[in-house]
């Protein structure tokens, strides 16, 4: 189990980790989530041992770790560019940790193909990695990371250099390949759907402090805070609760509001009305904008109301 207890780390003026506290068990994928700046990269560094933390403590398997070198961790790093080698074929690369670990290179290259072959690369070996398409060396990558068997994968940003429909693909087939090697994994990304759908949990970071760590259904069920809640994608916030999709009540027997903003999507509208509850944002369907008829422009009116038993308290679980 990795350990973090009140993590303190500034550059200058600027605190990128207040306190932080976190925890990741065995076997468990944690998600650092949070906008760009706010200490999600400099966190990971800290506990790669490439940062050196102000304050705290960071342990694993309750060994402190604050005198061991980054490559006495028995962590495995995966950047965001891959930082592949372009002079060593697939095969070379997937190698080069094993080899560094003392393994025999003709064991290492047999545990290498092996590792290719579970990221669906086995025919490939043999290919320079500039040779790759981008999804082939992000698959790279992860076999090196994974071939020296390291005792927690930290990856910064590992998709975010790929196109939507490759990313999602590889979301799925990097969560089935952690599950089943069992390797503790953090995953640094500013994207939401990207962290909810690979994570156990979620850790929301802001201006270095940890706002809330939960599983993603729990933080979806009760954020933290507003701010929290807007970033996870909730685009109604009032004081103490969140009001979901499922909440807004649309038809004729709700009170009428009037249509203020209107955004047509590719399949459907989305709304900004002044409603009797409070301004709301509402997104529509093709078959729902339809059934609204002439009324559905700006300055009409649809009728809209909160069923208040669906209402999402704020103030969550924060770590």
């Amino acid at each position: 189990m990795l350990t973090l207890q009140n993590l303190n780390k500034r550059f200058g003026a600027r605190v990128v980790a207040d306190g932080v506290s976190l925890t990741v068990a065995a076997g468990e994928t944690l998600a650092l989530l949070g906008p760009s700046g706010c200490g999600k990269s400099t966190l990971l560094k800290m506990i790669a041992g490439l940062e050196r933390p102000d304050a705290g403590e960071l342990a694993f398997d309750g060994e402190d770790l604050a005198r061991v070198p980054p490559e006495r961790r028995g962590f495995a790093l995966m950047f965001q560019d891959f930082a592949l080698f372009p002079h060593l074929d697939a095969l070379g690369n997937v190698m080069f940790g094993l080899i560094e670990q003392g393994v025999a290179r003709r064991d290492a290259a047999v545990q290498a193909r092996t590792m290719l072959a579970r990221v669906g690369l086995a025919e490939h070996g043999g290919r320079k990695v500039w040779t790759l398409s981008g999804g082939e060396q992000q698959r790279v990558a992860l076999a090196r990371a994974l071939a020296t068997r390291p005792r927690l994968l930290l990856l910064d940003e590992p998709f975010s250099s790929l196109d939507a429909d490759l990313r999602r693909q590889l979301q799925r087939e990097f969560r089935a390949l952690l599950r089943a090697a069992g390797v503790p994994a953090i995953i640094v990304t500013h994207d939401r759907d990207e962290a909810f759908a690979l994570a156990d949990k979620v850790a929301v970071l802001k201006d270095g402090r940890l706002l809330q760590c939960a599983t993603p259904e729990d933080m979806l069920a009760a954020p933290a805070d507003g701010w929290l809640a807007r970033f996870i994608g909730y685009d109604n916030v009032w004081d103490g609760a969140v009001v979901p999709p499922q909440a807004l009540l649309l038809g004729p027997d709700q009170p009428p509001a009037r249509i203020v903003e209107l955004a047509r999507l590719a399949d459907g509208v989305r709304l900004r009305v002044e409603a009797l509850a409070g301004a709301l944002t509402l997104t529509l369907s093709a078959r729902e904008a339809a059934a609204q008829g002439d009324g559905l422009r700006v300055g009409g009116e649809i009728g809209v109301g909160v069923d208040a038993a669906r209402l999402l308290p704020l103030g969550g679980v924060r770590a």
